[in-house]
């Protein structure tokens, strides 16, 4: 196996091209080399990928290499197969023949032995050397080739291409080349095979005892190499040894799929039980991760019997991934694959750190973390377009600044610079839970190294903790998962229980942390105490016990040290530990670099806290402004998150920094924020302090005052229960409870208190102060506020706005929380419940009409107004009452005020209503009242202001439109629009009458009756029966005394002649909207004139004399009597007129009006058909009754515009004789749109009345219309 790996290092330089073999029969070459290798490399070439997929190659690099080489010498089978990657992809055969014969004898059995190989890609070029200008060459060059073509092509394959020296053809190099490439293809495809049936063998064997990893490795490899080769993504340099090959067989997708089954079954070779392997990692520089670096170590280095060192291998198998991806431009894959092989890296590293070299894991991490971050970000340039995977980017490089930062705190913690490293929830977090390095023995402190001992405790000695800001003191949060002393101590390899007593002998405080802890809680004497006894142990040891002396903190830290300079080599890294600048610097760049690609990413709160972090530097060198605006973004976060833990730890420092800046309003705030923490977090002492701060600034002169920011401490909400309810321009008195957070009472110089409405955005705030200066006191407090008259509408609390000495400060209401049960409770109140409500939003007062139907016009009527109050006092109340057009009131008549009593309401609306009145039992309760109307207006009495009473007035509405009767044949309902009259009411009530309700009644005013008529029958005396329907049209009982028609002219009563109807069954009595009818008697005929004649009348006129009873609470009624009757029994009726148009009967017509029959073809969507109408006189006409000019006709179509379509003219005049039997025919031309059964078009005379008409023949009701003929003009012939 070595001498493989060795024998692949010394032809690697055979292996960055394709190699083509050429077959020189005729001695072409040196002829047509030149031509050959300009075609180098091949243009878009396209080859089979794993899958037998077509794969485009942009470029394609080869080289042709005649047989006769010495670098296409034979091998032996086995090494063979093993080097097949060297072979020819394809054999070009070039020859030359310029007669026949010497083909057939000489030439073609030659060639028939080249080509019996059938194992090798090949095709023959035919080089022609005849000069175009010798017809005879040219002739014979042609016969030859194609007998050339008979002798070697198959139907399947063509293997021959023609190359003219002297004048080659156009498509000439294309076709060699198509014939280069399909050679190269399926040289490929069969070699694919084979490396494929060769793996899968050996994965059969994996657990058979017979197994060689390296075997199975060098195949992978090269089928891998025959793929990067495929691809052409072969590398530019060589490298020493067979990772050059290895790195190429996963420069395509496939090709590093195969690479990670490589190194899936590397794990479980290594994984697997068995025999123990080296693992590596202790020759010098290991330290130093090559996870970048494939050629860090030869393969031939790393070979360990039948497989390779885990320790090497497994960074070669990643180094070449990483090349490979970063090749395809994946270097947010390298960072993820990086950090994943990190960490699971790190635990196989801990798993032999035993064998390893003292922190052999954290230096490892902390290189290959540097490793990655510095090459992928120089592999990164412009974005990866996807913002995705551009911010996954940057999360991965934030993460592995944050390994590298976690595990080089852990280096400087060993080496004693724990007291330079903050002690930090996030630093106390990540280093709390990791654990310390596990070496089999703790290294030994070097034996001249008193003096780095004596150093090192002087530095534990003087090192004093920062102390926080307004005296908080607060256990240090520990940065180590175990005391170290015991630690180091407990891996001595002679170390025992009998000497654990020495190891803590006059140190009791070592159990707490580390000596930088011990120093705070020493006192003096103990101090004095310990520094005799180090000086005393750190001189020459003269221990002369047999069992080892316990090993002190600053002993640990110095034999720390020592081994890890032995184990760091590089130089960089060992610099940046050598000195507490160093280690500053180094930390605060790593910390920088985690920052700011965790800004970048989706982990901004990452960012944000090690944010805090890069404070702590800032403040430890004096730069307070860069330590002030890290702390208040960290303190954001905290804040928003409502993390008030790690808020309590940073938020002190953040004020230090802006006292020491002078930042008055900062420290202001800061302070205030401090107060609003859970008071668990502080003493009380330390939140009086806070508070003594607060109030020593806001007495003093400060430079800049600016409003404070109180909402979290000084919070305020409305009482429970219902919001106060008043009207506009009302007084009142809020109560508003006020939560203080200060520890203690606090004096404010004023407060205030501003409300919002909510119902108007432009009504703006207003501000209610209080009277006096309040004391706060610590939790809830009631405060008083005089409320002038306000606006209507909702109000809510809007900013609570004090003094404090010279400081003004401002809450925005609900920002605290607690036990619901407490008095410190402060619900959030989301949306804000109003404290205020104006009374303008509800209806105070309803004013509705007390009729539901119509009532009579021309008649003097009650109309009633409800007058309803809701909840509201109408005391001193005015209504006026304005009436509309053709609507009067009767001034004359008094105005009646009545309780309402509404039958429909409940019995417990009925006392809500009355609850008002029952509470009040000083204004005595009437039923009845009459008032008086001056100019409109009214004034309710007292007893009337909290009931719901009724108001009645007269009212007549004027018409002077009179009633026309209809016509059964063609019934018309009156229109309601017509009697409508409207009423406008303003009310004006409350304290001052500064509340108005206004409201337009509608009432509804009908005749009495409608009238419609219809000819019962013809006598054949030519009398005519006459039935008058009269329909009621009012909710009141209506009694008939009388009626009788006056005729129009051309109309006499038969009979009688008086105009009574036939039978007079009267008084007839018709119940509400009910029908009556009454018959009259009529004929045709002319009234004789006289010396009393009167006019004519057009019209018939019909009137009934008649009465009403009704009830006004429902509709029409009996009309108001405005003056009074001169006797008792003397009683009002009632007369209404109707006029009724009488026709003459159709029974003489004079034109005649016929619609000519269709044609046999029938109708048909979308052609035209000729409509004919016949029109003929049938007797001599009346002038009158025809038109103006006799010798012309108006006619008219008329036709649906949906079915039909008019050709010609819907409208017009023709001539017409006035003789009897004239005649004419207008034909007009149609177009059907729809099919069915459809209304023909119709022909009307606008002119003649249709008594005058007849239509003979009657035209059809319906037409049927056929659909369209189907039509092939755009069908597609089979």
């Amino acid at each position: 196996m070595a001498n493989y790996l060795a024998h692949f290092q010394t032809i690697k330089n055979a292996c960055d091209h394709l190699v083509i073999a050429v077959e020189d029969v005729s001695d072409l070459w040196p002829a047509v080399r030149k031509g050959f290798e300009e075609r180098l490399p091949f243009k878009r070439a396209y080859l089979n990928n794993k899958t037998r997929n077509s794969v485009l190659v942009e470029k394609l690099s080869a080289e042709f290499i005649i047989t006769t080489d010495p670098r296409l010498r034979s091998r032996f089978p086995q090494e063979q197969l093993l080097f097949w990657f060297r072979e020819p992809y394809a054999t070009v055969v070039l020859v030359s023949c310029e007669d026949l014969d010497e083909f057939k004898t000489i030439l073609k059995p030659r060639l028939k032995l080249i080509v019996q190989n059938d194992e090798r890609e090949w095709f023959i070029v035919f080089v022609s050397k005849a000069h175009p200008s010798n017809d005879q060459a040219t002739k014979m060059a042609k016969r030859v080739y194609a007998r050339l073509e008979v002798d070697f092509n198959s139907k399947k394959r063509e293997r021959c291409c023609k190359l003219d020296i002297h004048s080659p053809e156009p498509n000439c190099w294309e076709d060699l080349e198509s014939k280069i490439m399909e050679s190269i293809r399926n040289t490929l495809d069969r070699r694919v095979q084979f490396y494929e049936d060769e793996i899968r063998k050996l994965s059969e064997l994996r657990l058979t005892p017979i197994w060689n990893f390296c075997n199975f490795f060098i195949l992978k490899f090269l089928y891998g190499l025959k793929v990067s080769v495929r691809n052409n993504m072969l590398p530019d340099g060589y490298w020493e040894s067979l990772a050059f090959m290895f790195e190429m067989a996963h420069l395509h997708e496939d090709a590093l799929r195969e690479y990670d089954e490589l190194e899936l079954c590397y794990l479980e070779t290594v994984n697997a039980a068995g025999k123990q392997r080296d693992f590596g990692g202790t020759d010098q520089g290991d330290d130093q991760a090559a996870l970048l670096n494939p050629g860090n170590k030869l393969l031939t280095q790393i070979v360990q019997d039948d497989s390779f060192r885990e320790f090497e291998f497994r960074q070669y198998l990643f180094a070449c991934q990483s090349k490979l991806l970063f090749k395809l431009n994946r270097p947010f894959e390298v960072a993820s694959r990086g950090y994943s092989f990190i960490i699971s890296f790190s635990k196989a590293l801990a798993h032999h750190e035993s064998m390893l070299p003292f922190c052999m894991r954290e230096v490892w991490v902390v290189s290959a973390c540097l490793a990655l971050i510095n090459a992928t970000a120089s592999h990164y340039n412009d974005g990866f377009g996807v913002p995705d995977i551009e911010k996954g980017f940057y999360c991965v490089q934030g993460n592995l600044y944050s390994l590298c930062r976690v595990k080089f705190m852990r280096l400087a913690y060993l080496i004693g610079y724990g007291t330079e490293i903050e002690r930090s929830p996030v630093n106390s977090a990540s280093l709390s839970m990791l654990s310390w390095p596990m070496p089999a023995v703790w290294p030994p402190v070097p034996p001249d190294a008193s003096s780095m001992v004596l150093e090192k405790e002087k530095a534990i000695l003087q090192a004093t903790p920062r102390v926080k800001h307004f005296g908080i003191q607060r256990k240090p949060l520990p940065l180590e998962p175990s005391t170290l002393l015991r630690e180091a101590n407990r891996r001595r390899a002679s170390l025992s229980a009998g000497n654990m007593v020495e190891m803590f002998e006059g140190r009791p405080i070592i159990f707490d942390g580390s000596g930088s802890d011990a120093s705070i809680r020493m006192s003096p004497s103990s101090k004095a105490h310990v520094i005799s006894m180090t000086r005393t142990n750190s001189s020459p040891i003269n221990f002369e016990s047999s069992i080892d002396r316990p090993m002190r903190l600053a002993e640990i830290y110095v034999a720390a040290e020592h081994a890890l300079q032995r184990t760091i080599s590089d130089t960089d890294l060992w610099k940046s530990l050598s000195s507490v600048e160093g280690f500053e610097k180094k930390y605060l760049d790593l910390t920088k670099g985690a920052a700011d690609n965790y800004h970048h990413s989706w982990w901004k709160r990452h960012g944000v806290v090690l944010d805090g972090e890069i404070a702590a530097v800032c403040y430890k060198h004096g730069n307070f402004d860069l330590a002030a605006k890290s702390y208040e973004k960290v303190c954001a976060l905290y804040a928003g998150e409502g993390w008030q833990d790690l808020l309590a730890e940073v938020l002190p420092n953040l004020a230090e920094c802006q006292k020491i800046l002078n930042d008055e309003a900062g420290y202001l705030s800061s302070c205030v924020r401090l107060l609003s923490l859970d008071k668990s977090l502080f003493s009380t002492k330390e939140c009086q302090s806070f508070q003594s701060e607060v109030v020593r600034l806001a007495h003093s002169e400060m430079k800049h005052p600016v409003p404070l920011d109180v909402s979290s401490l000084i919070t305020f909400a409305g009482n429970p229960g219902p919001p106060l309810e008043l009207c506009d321009g009302d007084p009142g008195t809020l109560s508003v409870t006020v939560w203080s957070g200060f520890p203690d009472d606090i004096t404010l110089e004023s407060l205030s208190l501003t409300l919002v409405a909510t119902s108007n955005v432009d009504e703006g705030v207003k501000a209610l102060r209080s009277s006096s200066a309040p004391i706060l006191k610590p939790g809830r407090n009631t405060i008083t506020l005089t409320l002038p008259p306000q606006k209507p509408g909702s109000y809510v609390l809007g900013v609570l706005t004090g003094q404090i000495g010279q400081l003004r400060f401002r809450s925005h209401s609900f920002s605290k929380g607690g036990p619901a049960d407490s008095d410190d409770f402060m619900s959030y109140e989301k949306p804000a419940r109003p404290i205020l409500k104006v009374s303008k939003p509800r209806p105070l007062v309803d004013l509705a009409a007390a009729i539901s139907s119509a009532l009579l016009m021309n008649e003097p009527q009650w109309v009633g107004i409800i007058v309803r109050p809701i909840n509201y006092s109408l005391k001193g109340a005015v209504l006026y009452i304005d009436t509309g057009p053709g609507l009067k009131i009767e001034e004359s008549h008094p105005i009646e005020l009545e309780r309402h009593f509404d039958v429909s309401q409940s019995t417990t609306d009925m006392e809500s209503c009355d609850q008002p009145r029952k509470n009040d039992s000083s204004v005595a309760i009437k039923e009845f009242e009459q008032l008086i109307l001056q100019n409109g207006r009214i004034v309710l009495p007292d007893w009337a202001s909290k009931i719901t009473s009724v108001i009645w007035f007269p009212i007549c509405a004027i018409s002077d439109k009179l009633a026309r009767g209809t016509s059964s044949v063609m019934p018309q309902k009156p229109s309601i629009v017509d009697g409508m009259r409207t009423i406008a009411l303003k009310l004006e009530f409350g304290v001052s009458l500064n509340q108005t309700f206004d409201r337009t009644l509608a009432v509804h005013f009908t005749d009495p009756f409608h009238v419609s008529t219809r000819v019962v029958d013809k006598c054949n005396d030519g009398t005519l029966l006459l039935q008058v329907t009269l329909h009621s049209q009012v909710k009141a009982t209506l009694t008939i005394y009388d009626a009788w028609l006056d005729l129009q002219d051309g109309f006499v009563h038969a009979g009688r002649g008086d105009g009574r109807p036939t039978s007079a069954f009267f008084p007839l009595v018709i119940a509400p909207t009910a029908k009556a009818g009454i018959l009259f008697c009529i004929c045709l005929g002319t009234t004789i004139p006289g010396d009393d004649a009167k006019a004519p009348q057009p019209e018939s006129m019909l009137n009934i004399r008649y009465g009403i009873a009704g009830n006004r609470t429902i509709g029409a009624h009996a009309p108001v009597i405005v003056e009074p009757a001169r006797s008792e029994d003397s009683k009002q009726d009632l007369i209404f007129r109707s006029a009724l148009v009488l026709q003459r009967p159709v029974m003489d017509p004079c034109l005649a009006v016929g619609f000519l029959p269709l044609s046999s073809g029938g109708l048909r969507v979308g052609q035209l058909v000729t409509m004919k109408w016949r029109i003929e006189w049938l007797k001599d006409f009346d002038e009158n009754s025809i038109s103006e000019n006799n010798d012309e006709v108006l006619y008219e179509v008329n036709a649906n515009s949906e079915t039909w379509m008019i050709a010609g003219r819907k409208r017009g005049h023709v001539s017409l004789s006035k003789k009897q039997g004239s005649r004419i025919v207008i034909s007009i031309l149609c177009l059907p749109l729809v099919a069915g059964y459809v209304h023909p078009p119709k022909l009307g005379l606008p002119n003649v009345d249709e008594a005058n008409i007849s239509c003979n023949p009657a035209g059809p009701h319906l037409v049927c219309v056929l659909p369209p003929i189907f039509s092939s003009s755009f069908c597609i012939p089979a």
